[in-house]
């Protein structure tokens, strides 16, 4: 039965004090590099998100056949892995959603470095079938433009080639600090990585030392803070566990923020204050390329739209090819709130605002999306009250999101039907 949930805002200001876990991003790259090099690899403070989890189990499974749902890094990254151990078969599935998004560039690539691997249904889409072998590696090219997280696939197992791994990197690179994060990350792991403009050259084999990595806390997931402090009247918002010297591309969200929204970030021993300045003038349009980090591209749009500033995002290739096709999602939604947007390929432009009818009977879909679902909640402060269908998809990234925004004074129901409510 499908069911939303029901969000109203109690305070104003609003006051919190949010500890978030480990970057999934960075959770995800380290859990690949401690199965390949179990005992010289520790892990503090790794993520507790859904997509985390299932790349945990899925590594420490034995079976013939991995389902990994709707956890995208963890096809792409299994996919890898899996091609390199030696006598196992394995078929990697996933959602039906899965099944729709192309991982065909990272498949035709492994073959091409000898991989044996075979799709059971549509060529170019999982669920697909891998024969691990060893791999000689060697040199190739691979089109940057499409997706990071290929790179960051084969970069992570490369090591483990007799040859190693040269890449070459064709066109523009998109979502380039992902790739920069594996880069860093191998080093620290002690595997030798050079970077000479579009040519990634990854050594064989990897230095006999222990490491232990703390992982950062995720910023993807304190951008919707930074969108709350925005949009409300006057807040104090403290997220522990960050620190200025991050590996996360989506730490750009300090200076977006600063820059056209007015808040500021003040790092303190135990984490960042959010601050706003209450004298901020904002833009009447402003221009962003998230190429870098589209991400947060979700909680920039829903902003820009809550504040009523017009904006065009540019670089978001990749939002067509997540959860859902973010592009369209976001059109359809923010229009529920009377906001025009006219899409592309890679743009969002939010041109007009008109007055909705009948706002307090929104629902707002999230397309089996996290980030519609917590980044559509910010319009809270708005409206005071919105409803959000199927608000556990929030577990894919941030598991806690309801949570917290109850421990800053926001109220929590959870509907089956609309006229049917229980406090969660």
């Amino acid at each position: 039965m499908s069911h939303y949930i029901h969000i109203r805002q109690k305070t104003d200001p609003l006051y919190g004090s949010i500890y978030i876990t480990g970057s999934k991003s960075i959770s995800n790259r380290l859990l690949i590099l401690k199965a390949l090099y179990n005992h010289d690899i520790y892990i503090e403070n790794i993520s507790n998100c859904d997509d985390t989890k299932v790349l945990q189990e899925s590594l420490n499974s034995t079976s013939s056949i991995i389902d990994i749902h709707h956890a995208g890094t963890a096809m792409r990254f299994l996919t890898s892995y899996l091609s390199i151990q030696e006598g196992r078969e394995t078929i990697l599935t996933g959602s039906n959603r899965m099944k729709e998004r192309p991982i065909l560039v990272l498949v035709e690539t492994l073959k091409k470095l000898g991989s044996n691997i075979t799709y059971l249904e549509k060529y170019g889409y999982p669920p697909i079938k891998i024969y691990g072998k060893k791999i000689l590696g060697g040199k190739l090219d691979i089109n940057a433009k499409i997706s990071s997280q290929y790179i960051s696939s084969l970069m992570l197992i490369a090591s483990k080639f007799q040859m190693g791994l040269q890449l070459i990197l064709k066109g523009n690179i998109t979502s380039i600090p992902y790739i920069k994060m594996t880069f860093h990350l191998l080093i620290s792991s002690g595997i030798k990585v050079d970077w000479n403009e579009k040519i990634i050259h990854i050594y064989p084999g990897k230095e006999k030392v222990k490491k232990y990595f703390h992982v950062e806390s995720d910023w993807s997931s304190a951008s919707y803070y930074y969108a709350m402090a925005t949009i409300s009247n006057k807040s104090k918002i403290t997220l522990y566990s960050y620190n200025k010297k991050s590996l996360q591309g989506d730490n750009e969200v300090i200076s977006i923020y600063e820059k056209y929204f007015g808040i500021s970030t003040i790092f303190e021993k135990k984490g960042i204050t959010l601050k706003k300045n209450s004298n901020f003038i904002y833009r009447n349009f402003i221009e962003l390329d998230l190429n870098k980090t589209p991400d947060i591209a979700q909680t920039i749009s829903v902003t820009c739209a809550a504040i009523g500033i017009k904006c065009k995002l540019k670089g978001l290739e990749t939002l067509k090819i997540k959860e859902t096709d973010r592009l369209q999602a976001l059109k359809e939604e923010l229009w529920k709130f009377g906001v025009k947007t006219k899409i592309t390929n890679s743009i969002l432009e939010i041109y007009h605002f008109f007055q909705p009818k009948n706002i307090s009977l929104v629902k707002i879909k999230t397309y089996q999306d996290h980030r519609m679902a917590m980044a559509f909640s910010i319009f809270t402060l708005c409206y005071h009250s919105i409803r959000i269908e199927n608000p556990n998809v929030v577990y894919k990234s941030y598991p806690f999101f309801w949570k917290d925004l109850k421990s800053m004074g926001f109220s929590m129901e959870i509907c089956k039907r609309d006229n049917e409510e229980f406090i969660s």
